[in-house]
């Protein structure tokens, strides 16, 4: 089959004049055929055969102007990615991410840039010497043998590049092309998993939509009514704990939020459990906790000096205090969390005859989910968490993972299941698989939900996901053994080792990053691998539409998401093997930065805090025109208060992963490979907006 010349075809369209030579490459011959075409000066091109000289001369000048206009946007792009490139690098090494350049992961992908220039330069000498090998052209040999090799003659390439070059065809064809063939399968078929699972998922999904399925409790709160003792008591004893670490830009919102909520003081206590190592951070905490002691609200305040096993640490602590021994529940909420006034009435209640009930877990919701473009990606990816993956786990098989905060426990739970573990930087997920191993189940509230902020700089929301994904796999080397004794159900077994664990933990950021990272701009130098179409660009896409279904306002963004997605899957992938082979950045724990967002009703609270001369009830929430004024005030305020913006970092890993996929866009275009190309370039693209840091609080 001859192969595709649509590059030259497009190249040399314009204006073909003289002799034209034609390669016409037929596997395993190849022949010239000449083409004639005149070369009479008098020769007149157009439709039209009474064209004149100054026709024909104004119509070159309109393309000549059309072509410096096209050339002139182009320079003035390439000039401003350029720019934007040397002011990044140009800055401090304080600046650096410290894990880059030190990383065995940076080094390898470095080895795979060297190698894919060397190779395009390599191709770009054959593509000038008229060798155009494309798919159709190229097989994959039979044997070992180079008889087998379908390559065009040597006559046009002589001496050091031609012995050069047909060692490369020959090496990749006999060695290369077959074990990368069979990585990429293997991924292929990872993929297909996993998305056959997120599909069950969504479908799920759909089914709790569709019948408006949600969890119901039993008895409903009453007032004078005792949830576990019947009808002479009182509401059941509530411990109410707030783990927090040098977060000034948060504290003071928490803590009100917490000690406002609707129930009885008698029969709650919060606990602030700071372990901040600022003494001015200490101080305003507490203050601000004997503010509200002196308001009547049943508060105290914990310091650690040793901080060891960071929240784990903190929380196991808070809970060998002797007065827990008098309380039922606890409820725990990050110190960026402002759950409302009715949160314990909603969750309490569902514990009342349920006496296998362990967790009640609500939703997050986020205040600052349209900040930039950064927040909304991380709302697309949590909204599907929440309302797929937790709500049908919750719902089918009564089992998922703690989120850490805006939850209540049953006391008595956390203590059969060995309470807060400092093995791992997952506390939350281990007690959640301990207690499932002992028979509990959990329930997960979506229509309860608790606003808290999400990270803004990619910076912040980089060292979460690390946390995030290296955690798991700590936990499953520790618990695996466990799992495996437990007397749980084979099926419940199962689910927790195969789906929570590998497919979801472990292979997901695993096919992600090799197959769309690595192995699919490596296939553009090794054109006898296949990757089909619909794994590049089509089931991808599929699955980005699902996961945007529970928030299908920011269906927009679905393509970019996408893109970010596959530029997120290097930190995932770097964070999965630094746990599960216990590297030294697998027990990093860095707390996630937070700027102190809050809700519209949270600053008009705060403004008539701030301001004791306004009238009781003269704001109301969005009508007035001096509210919002008060409230852009307060906001200027509040941005008035803020840090300054830091200097932009850069991240080698992405610049180096941006470099590689342009590098192999590049030989993509040259083969004519229209969806590849694309895929390579807009991935590209992505890569290098995050490596230079331009995601987040300026995009």
């Amino acid at each position: 089959m001859a192969p595709n010349f649509a590059f030259v075809h497009w190249w040399g369209k314009e204006n073909r004049r003289g002799n034209s030579v034609v390669l016409k490459m037929e596997n395993p011959n190849f022949s010239m055929v000449e083409l004639q075409i005149p070369e009479d000066d008098n020769f007149q091109v157009g439709k039209g055969k009474g064209k004149n000289v100054k026709q024909f001369s104004w119509a070159l000048f309109l393309k000549a102007h059309k072509a410096a206009g096209f050339v002139a946007w182009l320079a003035i792009g390439i000039w401003t990615v350029l720019a934007a490139i040397r002011k990044r690098l140009i800055q401090d090494t304080d600046d650096r991410d410290k894990f880059s350049h030190r990383s065995k992961l940076y080094r390898i992908i470095k080895g795979f840039l060297v190698f894919s220039v060397l190779m395009l330069g390599l191709e770009m000498v054959a593509y000038s010497q008229g060798w155009h090998f494309t798919r159709p052209s190229l097989h994959f040999p039979s044997s070992m043998g180079i008889e087998n090799l379908h390559l065009p003659s040597s006559e046009g390439i002589e001496g050091l590049v031609h012995s050069i070059y047909m060692a490369w065809v020959y090496t990749r064809a006999n060695y290369l092309a077959r074990p990368l063939q069979y990585m990429t399968n293997i991924c292929i078929i990872l993929f297909l998993i996993q998305s056959i699972d997120r599909l069950l998922l969504c479908l799920g999904y759909l089914w709790i939509k569709l019948k408006k399925i949600k969890p119901v409790p039993k008895y409903e709160l009453e007032a004078g009514t005792d949830l576990e003792q019947g009808n002479n008591g009182a509401y059941p004893m509530v411990l109410i704990q707030i783990p927090m670490c040098n977060e000034k830009e948060v504290y003071q919102q928490s803590i009100a939020a917490v000690c406002n909520l609707d129930w009885p003081k008698e029969r709650m206590l919060v606990q602030v459990l700071d372990d901040s190592d600022d003494m001015e951070v200490q101080k305003l905490i507490a203050a601000q906790v004997q503010k509200w002691k002196r308001m009547g609200v049943p508060i105290v305040y914990r310091h650690r000096i040793v901080r060891t096993g960071y929240k784990a640490g903190n929380l196991k602590s808070a809970m060998e205090c002797d007065y827990v021994k008098d309380y039922e529940f606890v409820a725990i909420f990050d110190a960026d969390f402002q759950p409302n006034p009715d949160f314990l009435k909603k969750t309490i209640p569902h514990f009342k005859g349920n006496d296998e009930l362990a967790l009640v877990q609500a939703r997050w919701a986020f205040v600052n989910k349209d900040e930039n473009l950064l927040t909304r990606f991380q709302n697309i990816n949590l909204a599907f968490h929440f309302e797929v993956e937790q709500q049908v786990n919750g719902m089918f098989i009564n089992f998922f993972g703690f989120n850490g905060t805006a939850g209540v426990w049953r006391i008595k739970a956390l203590e059969e299941s060995g309470g807060w573990l400092e093995r791992t930087t997952v506390e939350d997920m281990d007690i959640a698989v301990r207690a499932h191993l002992n028979g509990w189940k959990f329930i997960f509230l979506n229509d309860v939900q608790c606003l808290c902020e999400l990270p803004e700089s990619y910076e912040a929301y980089k060292k979460q996901q690390h946390r995030w994904h290296s955690g798991p796999m700590q936990l499953f080397r520790l618990c695996l053994p466990d799992i495996v004794r437990s007397k749980i159900g084979f099926w419940k077994k199962t689910n927790l080792i195969v789906l929570f664990f590998l497919l979801r933990k472990l292979i997901l950021p695993f096919y992600s990053f090799s197959l769309f990272c690595i192995i699919l701009p490596i296939t553009m130098f090794l054109p006898e691998t296949q990757m089909p179409n619909w794994v590049v660009c089509y089931l991808p896409s599929f699955m980005s539409f699902l996961t945007i279904l529970p928030s299908l306002g920011s269906a927009a963004f679905a393509v970019p998401f996408l893109m970010f997605e596959n530029t997120m899957s290097v930190t995932k992938f770097n964070a999965m093997v630094s746990g599960l082979f216990q590297l030294g950045s697998a027990y990093e724990w860095v707390v996630t930065k937070k700027l102190g967002r809050s809700s519209e009703s949270d600053l008009l609270a705060l403004v008539e805090e701030t301001d004791p001369h306004l009238e009781q009830g003269k704001h109301h929430r969005g009508v007035s025109d001096s509210d919002l004024q008060l409230l852009n005030n307060l906001n200027v305020h509040q941005l008035q208060q803020l840090p300054k913006k830091k200097r932009n970092r850069k991240y080698k890993k992405e610049l180096a992963l941006a470099f590689l996929l342009l590098t192999a866009s590049a030989r993509s275009f040259m083969t004519s490979q229209g969806i590849h190309f694309y895929f390579l370039l807009f991935q590209g693209f992505s890569f290098l907006a995050v490596g230079l840091d331009l995601i987040g609080e300026q995009l």
